[in-house]
């Protein structure tokens, strides 16, 4: 991997297995300035500490500087629609954001999905039946997740694949070329017109809470609305689609793996943790800007200057984790950033995890056979530096 130990984040390569780049930058450059495929320049953090404390360092800004936002779409209005959300503000905006959406949010609203979930996947499931070959992220991994995130905002089932595509292309960023502005602009204009279809009409889901929601006098704007909307649907799929794909390819590429955890279902729990670190759906944070000089792992950072924690390269950290390239099922501490911290803490967590154990609890039981339809070594990996994960994953169901 030694001609991979440039910044080049579009080769094939390097998508297919960063993990020896990222382990020679822990020990010989943990904070490292590199030039990304948007042209921007960042200091990436490679290392578990140093990335834990910058999750939660308040002088690292999320306030996204237009410079980056004009990347996505030169329009200001289109900008303002996708920009004001949570991962792009810090307190007291933030605070007011996530008091706002938590409110509606709810761990109960989440646990309640439950059932519908189960039901979403038993029918993912029985569409397998007596095919020879499926493609687990086309036929399993991508519509599960999806579909849930839908249904819980309000959005038609008609349009859900309008959603992935414009979300292949807007998480691919800057190598998506032209592709990307065009994306966001279809994207922001169908929200707004489900936002005024929703106004009109109301109902009992995600977006009419959050057009309902309300602290006192305190509720979201419209272009607040767009911003929650566009991230939720976003980040309420994309993480789960690599959750489920990047594990079954772990369990798929090592036989032993899959049967341990097909014989012994009590590991799931322990199970998806090891997932989420040993092969992280989401590979670096989005960045944040340093508000004033700052020292990181002994780099000085200078105002001004962008910062990504390399989620993927923490995760792998010799000094937090014992043996971080073994992928151990009943890892029992397991304090992992697939999620974040601080903050900025995915909300959407526990449904991610709720999704992914159930879907492959249900999955091995139904196929336990279940086994790659290629070798290893021929697939591939989406291009981009934020999310980790497969094309396609082609299996036998047996």
């Amino acid at each position: 991997m030694t001609q991979q130990l440039t910044e080049d984040f579009a080769d094939p390569a390097f998508q297919a297995n960063p993990h020896p780049v990222y382990a020679h930058w822990r020990r010989t450059g943990p904070v490292r300035q590199v030039r990304l495929p948007n042209d921007m320049d960042a200091w990436m953090v490679t290392r578990y500490d140093d990335g834990r404390k910058a999750l939660a360092d308040p002088r690292l800004s999320k306030v996204i500087p237009f410079d980056a936002v004009n990347a996505t779409s030169t329009n200001p209005s289109i900008s303002s629609a996708i920009a004001r959300h949570m991962l792009s503000s810090d307190p007291p905006v933030h605070t007011r954001l996530r008091r706002l959406v938590s409110a509606v949010f709810t761990a109960r609203r989440i646990e309640a999905l439950r059932p519908r979930i189960e039901e979403i996947t038993d029918g993912l499931l029985d569409d397998m039946a007596g095919r020879e070959a499926v493609d687990l992220i086309d036929d399993f991994a991508f519509p599960l997740p999806i579909q849930v995130i839908c249904e819980l905002i309000g959005v038609p089932a008609a349009d859900r694949d309008k959603f992935r595509t414009w979300s292949n292309i807007i998480v691919t960023g800057a190598l998506a070329g032209d592709r990307l502005p065009v994306a966001v602009q279809e994207m922001v204009t169908y929200l707004r017109a489900l936002l005024a279809e929703r106004r009109e009409r109301g109902g009992d889901d995600l977006i009419s809470g959050l057009i309902d929601v309300r602290d006192q006098e305190d509720r979201l704007t419209e272009d607040e609305l767009s911003s929650m909307i566009f991230l939720l649907l976003i980040a309420g799929h994309e993480t789960t689609v690599n959750l489920i794909g990047n594990g079954a390819l772990i369990l798929l590429g090592r036989r032993e793996r899959w049967e341990r955890l097909r014989d012994d279902p009590a590991l799931l729990p322990t199970a998806i943790e090891e997932f989420l670190r040993y092969e992280s759906p989401v590979e670096t944070s989005t960045f944040r800007i340093a508000t004033e000089d700052l020292e990181i792992g002994g780099q000085r950072i200078a105002a001004g200057d962008a910062v990504l924690v390399v989620l993927l390269s923490a995760n792998r950290d010799e000094d937090r984790f014992p043996d971080p390239d073994d992928m151990r099922l009943d890892r029992a501490q397991n304090p992992h950033l697939a999620f974040g911290h601080g903050i900025h803490y995915c909300l959407g967590a526990p449904l991610a995890r709720l999704e992914a154990q159930i879907a492959f609890g249900k999955l091995q039981a139904r196929y336990p056979d279940m086994r790659l339809a290629v070798p290893e070594q021929e697939l591939t990996w989406r291009p981009g530096v934020l999310m980790r994960g497969l094309h396609g994953l082609p299996v036998i169901p047996g």
